[in-house]
C-alpha cells in the first residue's frame, strides 16, 4: 500500500533522514521517502505486516508527528433535538472508514470532520448521519487544512521574531555600542556601566535576553530531544550553540555577584539573542519562499469550479462539486467551466481547452463528445453526463501526478541525503575538539574557545542542504505542468538531461495518426470532384481506414454521396460498385490487372506517390481507368521544427514504425529523420529500443498506442503524448498534455535547467560549509586573520537556506526555446 503523510515538527535535512530511518525500521515498509521542502512523507507498506498507526507511532518516537493527508469539511446538522443526538452523529461517522475525527458541536449545531478522500466521499459521509435519522447540509466554505496550517507558521514566526528584535536590538546596544568609535558609540548611563555598576550590566542582559530565548524555545524543545534520541538536527546546534552561552553568561552574573567584576566583559547573552533572532528571521523567509515553489498545484487547484448545476427530479440544482456523481446530468452555460469530466448528451458549443491541451482553438462539442473538467464551455448552453469525477477526473489526475513528481527523490539528492544523516554528529564533534584544541594546545582562555565552539556550532547549516533538491524539482516540475509537460518523477527529471537518442512512434505522433486524401489524378475528362464523389460513395459503406479517408474527404468538400445498386468487397483488392448503371472498380494495382484495365500513363505517377509515403488507389470506370486518389497519414505541423530543436541540442533522432520501408524513408525525409527503423511489429518495438540502449546510449522513446506501452517502459525515459491511450500515459515517465512534439525539447531543455539549478544549489550548500566551518574553527585567527563572531555566524547561516531556495525559484523564469 502507498500513502503519504504529512510530517510536523521537522527543521531540517537530519529530520527528514530520521524520520525515514524510523519508518524503514519498521517490518513491512518497503520504502520510505520524506521530501523536506513539502514536508511529505512517501510510504510503501505492507498493511498485513504493519499498520499506519505503527508508522505514524514510530515517527512520534523518533519526535516528530505524522498526520494522514486528509480533507476536513463543516457540515450543518439539521434534526438535532438534544446532545444525545450529536453523540449519536459522532459515532455513525467514526465508524466509517477513513474519517479520521469527527466532532459536533450541539450549540452550533455544525459538525466538523476530517477524512481521508482516498477512503470515503463526502456523499458516503451524508449518507450515514441521513440512516441515523438526521441531515447533514454543506457549509459554504471548506476549510484547506494545510494551506491555513502553513499561514498560521508563517505568521507564529513572523510574531516570534519581532518579540525577538524588540528585545535583542536593544540588548546589542548595550553590549557593544559603547565599543564603536566616534560618532556612532556612546557611553553607557552610570546606572548600567560594566566599570561602574557591573551588577547591573549583567543583570539588565540576563532580563532583555530571556524573552527571546522564550520566543526559541521550540530550537531548545525539539533541538535537544532530537539529541537524546540519539539523532541530532539542526535546532540541536543552535540549542547546544546558544544554551551554551546562556549558561556561561549566567556563571559569569555569579562570579560579578561573588566580587569578581571582570566577568562583565565575558557576557555572551547577545550573542545567545542575535542567533535566536537572525535563525527566526531565516525561518520565516524559508517559510515564505517554500510556499512560492508549490504555486502550480495551487494554479492547477484553483482552475477546478467549486459548484455544479446538476438536473435533479427534473429541477436544475446547484451542488458542491464534490457531490457530483458518475452519471448526474449537468448543465452547462456559456462562459462556464465545466465541473468534472463527461459524455455531452444534449446541445453544440465550442470549448476551450487550452488549461489542459494548451491548444488555444477552441474544439467543437456535439452529442457524444467528451468533456474536460475545467475546461471553458464558450458559446453554446450544453447538458451532459458525468463519467469521472472527484479524484478519476483529468485534472485531478494530473494534480496527483505533480504532487508525486514534486515529493519523489532524484538519484542526485541521495548523496545530499547520506551527507545530512551524518553531518550534524560530525559537526558537533568538529565543535567539542575545536574549542578544546584552542584551550589546551592554544594556550586561549575559555572565553575564546567557547566563542569557537558557538561559532562552529552555528555557522554549520544542513538545512541548506536539504533543500537544495528538492525545492528546484518542486519548482521545475511545476513550471512543466505550465507548458502542458507533465514529468512524474525526480528520477524522469534528472535522466532526461542525459538522454542521446530519440524514437518517436510514427503514426499519431509524427503523423496525426489519421489518413487524409492528399492527391488527386484524373484522366479520360472526368472531374477531381467527381471522380472523388463516386469514389467516396463506393466506400461510405467500407470500414478500411483509407476508404474512410475518401469518405472524409467528400465530406470536407461537400459532395453529394450517390446510391449504390451494388456492392462488393475484392479482399487485399479493393471493392467493385455499380452507380448510376457504371461499374466502378476501386482499388490497387493487382485488382486493376487481374480485370485487364489499361493504366495507361498513370502507373509512372502511382510510383511517384508511393515514394512520397502515399498510398495510391487507382479508380476505373467501365472497364476504363478513371484516375488515382492518393492516400497519406500527414505529417504533424511541428514535428519538422521539434526534430531540428533536437538536432540543435545534439540528439540523435529515430523512427520507429511498422510501415514499409519506403514510406517510413517518404516520411523520416520530411521530417529530417536521422535513424530509420522500418517494418517493426508491435511486440518488437521494446527490442529495438533494448538494442539501441545496448550501444551505450540513454534512449528515450515517444509514444501514443496501447503497442507503444512496453517501449515506453523499456526506454530510459517514456514520453506519452497526451491525445494517446491511458496504457501508454501509465507507461511512460513524461505525458505531453498538448500532443505537440515542440514539447519534446521543452522537457528536455527543462530536465537540464533543474539539474543545473540543484548542481549550484548542492555546490553553494557544501561550498558554504566547506568554507564556513574553517574559519569558524579559527584557522584564519591562526594566520594573524579575524575570528568569526558567533553572531555573523548565526546571519551566514541563515542566508544560505534562503539563498538556495531564491536559486531554486529562480527556475520560474524558465520559457522553452523556439
Amino acid at each position: 500500500m502507498e500513502k503519504s503523510l504529512k510530517i510536523e515538527g521537522m527543521t531540517c535535512a537530519a529530520c527528514a533522514k530520521a524520520v525515514e530511518r524510523a519508518s524503514k525500521k519498521l517490518q513491512g515498509v518497503t520504502e520510505a521517502n520524506v521530501n523536506f521542502a513539502t514536508e511529505k512523507l512517501n510510504i510503501n507498506f505492507d498493511e498485513t505486516k504493519v499498520s499506519l498507526g505503527d508508522i505514524q507511532t514510530a515517527i512520534e518516537k523518533a519526535g516528530y508527528k505524522a498526520i494522514v493527508e486528509s480533507s476536513a469539511k463543516t457540515l450543518k446538522i439539521q434534526g438535532m433535538t438534544c446532545a444525545a443526538c450529536a453523540k449519536t452523529i459522532e459515532r455513525v461517522t467514526k465508524k466509517l472508514d477513513g474519517v479520521m475525527e469527527s466532532n459536533v458541536n450541539f450549540a452550533t449545531e455544525k459538525l466538523n470532520i476530517s477524512y481521508d478522500p482516498l477512503k470515503v466521499r463526502i456523499s458516503d459521509i451524508k449518507k450515514a448521519v441521513e440512516k441515523a435519522g438526521y441531515k447533514a447540509v454543506e457549509e459554504e466554505t471548506t476549510v484547506d487544512a494545510d494551506k491555513e496550517r502553513k499561514e498560521r507558521e508563517i505568521k507564529t514566526l513572523w510574531k516570534k521574531f519581532v518579540i525577538s528584535a524588540i528585545f535583542t536590538v536593544p540588548l546589542l546596544v548595550i553590549t557593544m555600542g559603547h565599543m564603536f568609535g566616534e560618532p556612532l558609540g556612546f557611553h553607557l548611563p552610570d546606572i548600567i556601566d560594566p566599570m561602574k555598576n557591573s551588577r547591573n550590566f549583567g543583570m539588565i542582559q540576563l532580563i532583555l535576553v530571556l524573552p527571546v530565548i522564550v520566543a526559541g524555545y521550540k530550537f531548545f524543545t525539539v533541538g535537544f530531544k532530537s539529541l537524546f534520541k540519539g539523532s541530532p538536527n539542526m535546532d540541536s546546534l543552535i540549542a547546544i550553540g546558544t544554551s551554551a552561552a546562556f549558561l556561561y553568561g549566567i556563571f559569569a552574573i555569579i562570579q560579578i555577584y561573588g566580587g569578581n567584576v571582570d566577568y562583565a566583559y565575558d557576557l555572551y547573552f547577545e550573542a545567545a539573542g542575535v542567533i535566536i533572532t537572525l535563525i527566526l528571521l531565516g525561518k520565516y523567509l524559508e517559510a515564505v519562499t517554500k510556499g512560492k515553489t508549490s504555486e502550480a498545484i495551487k494554479k492547477l487547484m484553483g482552475l477546478a469550479p467549486k459548484t455544479a448545476i446538476i438536473i435533479r427530479d427534473g429541477k436544475e440544482v446547484e451542488t458542491p462539486i464534490e457531490e457530483v456523481e458518475v452519471g448526474d446530468i449537468i448543465v452547462v452555460k456559456p462562459g462556464e467551466k465545466m465541473p468534472v469530466d463527461g459524455e455531452v448528451v444534449e446541445g453544440i458549443t465550442s470549448v476551450d481547452e487550452s488549461m489542459l491541451t494548451g491548444e488555444s482553438m477552441p474544439v467543437e462539442k456535439n452529442i457524444g463528445d467528451k468533456i474536460i473538467g475545467a475546461s471553458i464551455n464558450k458559446n453554446g448552453s450544453i447538458k451532459y453526463k458525468a463519467t469521472r469525477v472527484g479524484k478519476d477526473t483529468a485534472l485531478a489526475q494530473i494534480i496527483k501526478l505533480v504532487e508525486d513528481a514534486q515529493g519523489s527523490k532524484a538519484p542526485i539528492a541521495k548523496m545530499a541525503d547520506i551527507i545530512s544523516g551524518y553531518f550534524v554528529p560530525v559537526v558537533i564533534s568538529i565543535a567539542v575538539l575545536s574549542a578544546a584544541a584552542w584551550y589546551w594546545f592554544g594556550g586561549e582562555t575559555g572565553v575564546f574557545s567557547l566563542t569557537i565552539f558557538i561559532s562552529v556550532l552555528v555557522i554549520a547549516c544542513p538545512c541548506a542542504l536539504g533543500l537544495a533538491t528538492p525545492t528546484a524539482i518542486m519548482v521545475g516540475t511545476g513550471k512543466g505542468a505550465e507548458y502542458g509537460v507533465l514529468i512524474k518523477s525526480g528520477v524522469a527529471l534528472e535522466t532526461a538531461h542525459k538522454v542521446k537518442t530519440i524514437v518517436f512512434d510514427k503514426t499519431g505522433t509524427i503523423t496525426e495518426g489519421k489518413p487524409k486524401v492528399t492527391d488527386i489524378v484524373v484522366t479520360n475528362g472526368i472531374t477531381e470532384n467527381e471522380l472523388l464523389q463516386l469514389a467516396a460513395s463506393a466506400e461510405k459503406g467500407s470500414e478500411h481506414p483509407l476508404g474512410e479517408a475518401i469518405v472524409k474527404g467528400a465530406e470536407e468538400k461537400e459532395l453529394e454521396f450517390k446510391k449504390l445498386d451494388f456492392f462488393k468487397a475484392i479482399p487485399g483488392h479493393g471493392i467493385e460498385v455499380k452507380i448510376d448503371s457504371k461499374d466502378i472498380l476501386l482499388g490497387n494495382r493487382k485488382l486493376m490487372v487481374e480485370s485487364n484495365i489499361s493504366l495507361e500513363n498513370l502507373e509512372e505517377t502511382s510510383h511517384k506517390l508511393a515514394g512520397e509515403g502515399k498510398t495510391p488507389m487507382y479508380v476505373a470506370i467501365d472497364n476504363k481507368i478513371a484516375g488515382i486518389i492518393a492516400v497519406a497519414d500527414t505529417v504533424k505541423e511541428n514535428s519538422k521544427k521539434a526534430i531540428e530543436q533536437l538536432h540543435k541540442m545534439g540528439i540523435e533522432v529515430a523512427m520507429i514504425t511498422g510501415d514499409n520501408k519506403r514510406t517510413a524513408e517518404a516520411i523520416a525525409k520530411q521530417v529530417g529523420i536521422d535513424r530509420i527503423l522500418a517494418e517493426v511489429l508491435p511486440q518488437d518495438k521494446a527490442n529495438e529500443v533494448k538494442k539501441l540502449q545496448a550501444e551505450g546510449k540513454k534512449v528515450a522513446m515517444v509514444g501514443d498506442g496501447i503497442n507503444d506501452a512496453p517501449a515506453l517502459a523499456q526506454a530510459d525515459i517514456g514520453i506519452a503524448i497526451g491525445s494517446g491511450t491511458d496504457v501508454a500515459m501509465e507507461s511512460a515517465d513524461i505525458v505531453l498534455m498538448r500532443s505537440d512534439l515542440m514539447d519534446v525539447p521543452t522537457a528536455i531543455q527543462l530536465s537540464k535547467k533543474t539539474i543545473l539549478n540543484i548542481k549550484e544549489n548542492l555546490f553553494w550548500a557544501f561550498a558554504y560549509n566547506i568554507l564556513g566551518i574553517p574559519v569558524a574553527m579559527g584557522i584564519l585567527y591562526i594566520f594573524g586573520g579575524p575570528k568569526l563572531n558567533p553572531i555573523i555566524a548565526a546571519a551566514a547561516m541563515s542566508f544560505s537556506s534562503v539563498s538556495v531556495l531564491l536559486n531554486a525559484l529562480r527556475l520560474k523564469g524558465f520559457k522553452p526555446a523556439k
